[in-house]
């Protein structure tokens, strides 16, 4: 069974201002989420579900099925603010989307198989993609999940600064905690965060999360239960 490719597409940069997930700027007008794709395509994954939102659904679904067509097999699975709730209602102070653990719970009726996810927006290369599929193929199962990492200083940008999940691993390289960063840069040499307390300096060659996970399906009751029973809803994220 070959695995699957999940795609996060339901949210709007906020920054950006609109959605840079369907902005094309290669060659012929190919968007990050077609160069994904097509590592995907070539590393041996086969099927790919978008998450999106209802709003944007149809014409997002017109873009890419064209190109798709034929060559892997596709689905659509909407993100709303009611997705998955149940009998809960959402609360009326919540205006911000429930967030990824939500987008990738949307998805449980769409995918049967281990999968990778990934975000729409980032540009993730071959390689990551080929190790992926080797893992989903031949170690993923009910107890061992992935995560793709990456370099700190080779995910930065001279345009500003990002936010990455720093991780920490031990000396069978399992992952041991992830712990949110924002405002990371360079400075004088150096890469610094910023947080509350004021700034810190961090490890140029930190393995940090791009979003690239791997999974076995066992992954959606667990979700499900935890964000069912979770008191505190309105902070899922």
């Amino acid at each position: 069974m070959q695995p699957t490719l999940l795609i996060l597409a339901a949210g709007m940069a906020s920054r950006y201002g609109s959605m840079k997930q369907t902005e094309g700027f290669g060659p012929a007008g190919e968007t990050i989420m077609d160069y994904s794709i097509y590592d995907a395509i070539r590393a041996g994954f086969g099927k790919v579900v978008f998450i999106v939102r209802k709003d944007f659904a149809a014409s997002f679904k017109a873009g890419f099925e064209p190109k798709l067509a034929g060559k892997i097999e596709t689905a659509y699975v909407n993100q709303e603010m009611d997705s998955c709730l149940g009998s809960l209602a959402v609360p009326a102070a919540r205006t911000k989307p429930w967030g990824t653990g939500h987008a990738v719970l949307c998805a449980m009726d769409a995918v049967n198989e281990p999968f990778a996810v990934i975000n729409a927006d980032d540009y993730y290369g071959p390689d990551a993609f080929e190790k992926a599929a080797a893992f989903l193929n031949n170690t993923c199962n009910e107890k061992q999940y992935a995560i793709i990492g990456y370099e700190l200083e080779k995910t930065l940008s001279d345009h500003g600064s990002v936010s990455r999940g720093v991780c920490q691993v031990d000396e069978e390289n399992n992952l041991v905690s992830i712990k949110e960063r924002t405002k990371i840069y360079k400075e004088n040499g150096t890469i610094t965060y910023e947080d509350g307390s004021g700034k810190h300096t961090v490890p140029s060659d930190s393995s940090v999360s791009m979003n690239f996970w791997c999974f076995h399906p066992n992954l959606f009751p667990l979700t499900q239960k935890l964000f069912l029973n979770s008191r505190r809803i309105t902070r899922w994220i």
